[in-house]
C-alpha cells in the first residue's frame, strides 16, 4: 500500500453479545477508502456473531487484520458449532479467509503508505499463568488464590485447549511456532505487533484484581517488542484503553469493553484508535 491518505486503525473487545456494542459496530466506518482496521480479539462468543462482525468490517475497510481473543475460543453450550480448542481456532481462521480477513496463519501484510514499510503481525500466543499474584509461586497456588477471592476467568470453564493437555502447553507451542515464523519471515522490517493480550506484564499492574493477571499473557513474549523492532504493540483484553510506553515502544490498549465500562468514560465509545501514522498529540 503506497501513496495513500489512509490510516492503520485498531479496536478490540467489541463483545457484540451486548445490543449496545452491536450498535457501535454497525456504526463503524472508515474515514478514508484506504483505511485498514486491526481487530485485536473478543469480537464475541458465538461463531455466527464473529462472522457477521468481520464480514461487515471487511466490506467497509480496505483490509481487516484479526487476532483471536479468548472469547472467540470459548465453546458455549448453546453455540451450534461445538468445536473446541485448536479445531475451533482453525475453523475461525477458515471463516476469516472466506471473508478476506488476515489472521495469524496468513502472510503478514505490509503497511506502506509513504515508503516506510511496516509488517503488521497478528499474533495468537495465549497465556500460561506466569503472571501470578503476589505471594504465589506456581500455577496451582495462583489458581487457588483466584478461587479463594472469587476472581476466576470464565476460560476455566469454556476455553478448552484440545488437543493440548492444558492452555499453558498450547501457549508454549504457539510461542515456539510464532518465533520461528517471525525469525524466518520478518525480513528486517519493523513491526506492528497485534495480540489480544499485552506482550509485557506491566499493563496488568493496574488491575483492580491482581489475581486476574494470570489469564492475561506470558513472560515468554516479554522482549518481543524489542526483538522484533515494534513501532507499536496493539492489545486489548484488559478493558483499560490507554497509550503507554515500555522500553521506548508505544503500546496501545484499544478495547471497547462492556457497556457498564464504556458508559463511565469521558470519551465516546467504539472509535478505533489511530496506530499509524502517529497523530499529533498522541503519546510519544
Amino acid at each position: 500500500m503506497t501513496g495513500s491518505s489512509g490510516r492503520l486503525l485498531a479496536i478490540s473487545d467489541l463483545h457484540v453479545g451486548y445490543a449496545e456494542n452491536r450498535a457501535l459496530v454497525e456504526g463503524l466506518r472508515p474515514d478514508h477508502d484506504d483505511d485498514w482496521l486491526i481487530v485485536a480479539g473478543d469480537v464475541g462468543e458465538y461463531l455466527h456473531d464473529v462472522e457477521w462482525v468481520l464480514g461487515l468490517l471487511a466490506d467497509r475497510f480496505a483490509r481487516v487484520v484479526w487476532s483471536p481473543g479468548n472469547h472467540e475460543l470459548w465453546t458455549p453450550r448453546d453455540d451450534p458449532v461445538q468445536l473446541r480448542g485448536e479445531a475451533r481456532y482453525r475453523h475461525l481462521v477458515d471463516l476469516c479467509r472466506r471473508l478476506g480477513v488476515r489472521t495469524p496463519e496468513d502472510p503478514y501484510p505490509v503497511w506502506d503508505p509513504d515508503g516506510d514499510p511496516v509488517l503488521v503481525v497478528p499474533l495468537f500466543v495465549g497465556y500460561d499463568h506466569s503472571w501470578r499474584p503476589p505471594g504465589t509461586w506456581n500455577r496451582a497456588q495462583a489458581l487457588a488464590r483466584a478461587y479463594e477471592t472469587g476472581v476466576v476467568c470464565t476460560d476455566e470453564f469454556l476455553l478448552h485447549p484440545d488437543p493440548y493437555p492444558s492452555r499453558d502447553a498450547w501457549c508454549r507451542a504457539r510461542v515456539i511456532r510464532t518465533e520461528r515464523r517471525l525469525d524466518a519471515e520478518r525480513g528486517g522490517l519493523p513491526t506492528v505487533l497485534v495480540n489480544h493480550y499485552p506482550l509485557v506484564r506491566e499493563p496488568t499492574r493496574i488491575l483492580r484484581h491482581p489475581e486476574f493477571a494470570q489469564w492475561c499473557g506470558t513472560d515468554l513474549t516479554a522482549d518481543w517488542h524489542l526483538h522484533y523492532e515494534a513501532r507499536v504493540a496493539v492489545y486489548g483484553h484488559l478493558h483499560i484503553p490507554r497509550s503507554t510506553r515500555y522500553d521506548g515502544v508505544r503500546f496501545e490498549e484499544v478495547s471497547v469493553g462492556y457497556p457498564r465500562e464504556w458508559r463511565r468514560r469521558a470519551t465516546p465509545p467504539g472509535r478505533p484508535r489511530a496506530i499509524l501514522p502517529t497523530l499529533a498529540g498522541q503519546l510519544r
